[in-house]
């Protein structure tokens, strides 16, 4: 099946194209075109507009760049009570207050505040949605540690499904797999795997089963591990990280386009 953000080859919607170009994730791209900051050959963007190599793209009044960029990605472990946005309209400590580059890079995904671990930052659009669109059904591996004792039985309902109110609909959400690491009269380590991460997630269906959640960590995305990063530290991606990251999710193809990185540590 066509994928249905290229109407034509050599064609892109909008929100894509910007996204590509590094301007930001597809959904902050496309609430710019809606709320008028984008124009093409001079009018004014339109959402899902389909654009062209040659076309004259300007946001905020500044040209985009035409052609594939080099890219950049970064890795933070998160800590708790840092907010996991590139900005916070009420003056909360985000990710961007620890990882000071001069790249526009923004996160891919989210962490609640209160959950800390493996955020994966970069100005990279495209791998940025494939790595976070349920269609990939790219892992992330969790290490959480819940109170009381969560039975076999209870991991079983996690796998199967529990019904979470979304909004207006009761939405059947559900973990890819599970086990328990350890366990206390009063709590309970478990290693949690999600293709998707909906907001507070696992803390939302521990607590239907009774088990509040006490510490939550993000421990690897996809093939990219945290492996010794302390909270509150963060490095550049190795070169062989973004290509197994972009391999997963069908680019390996763009490896040209990757700035050659060293790991720092």
């Amino acid at each position: 099946m066509q994928n249905p953000e290229f109407a034509q080859p050599g064609k892109k919607r909008i929100h894509a194209a910007l996204a590509e170009a590094g301007i930001g994730s597809r959904r902050a791209c496309e609430a710019m075109v809606a709320a008028g900051r984008v124009s093409v050959n001079g009018e004014p963007a339109r959402v899902g507009q389909v654009v062209q190599a040659g076309d004259q793209i300007l946001v905020d009044g500044r040209p985009v760049e035409a052609s594939p960029r080099r890219h950049v990605y970064y890795m933070l472990n998160k800590p708790a009570g840092v907010i996991s946005t590139a900005k916070d309209d009420r003056g909360r400590r985000t990710i961007l207050d620890l990882v000071r580059v001069p790249e526009r890079v923004y996160p891919v995904g989210r962490l609640d505040a209160d959950s800390e671990g493996l955020v994966l930052l970069t100005d990279d659009g495209e791998l940025a949605y494939r790595l976070t669109h349920p269609r990939y059904g790219v892992p992330r591996v969790y290490l959480v540690l819940a109170s009381g004792q969560v039975t076999l039985r209870e991991l079983g309902q996690l796998k199967q499904g529990i019904a979470l109110p979304e909004g207006d609909a009761m939405i059947v959400q559900r973990i890819r797999s599970g086990e328990i690491l350890e366990q206390r009269a009063s709590e309970t380590l478990l290693r949690l795997v999600l293709n998707e991460g909906r907001k507070r997630e696992i803390r939302r269906l521990l607590l239907a089963l009774g088990h509040p959640v006490l510490w939550l960590r993000r421990v690897q995305i996809g093939s990219l591990q945290i492996g010794s990063l302390a909270p509150g530290q963060w490095r550049r991606l190795t070169t062989l990280e973004i290509a197994e990251l972009q391999r997963i999710v069908g680019l390996a193809s763009r490896g040209e386009n990757v700035q050659a990185q060293v790991n720092s540590d």
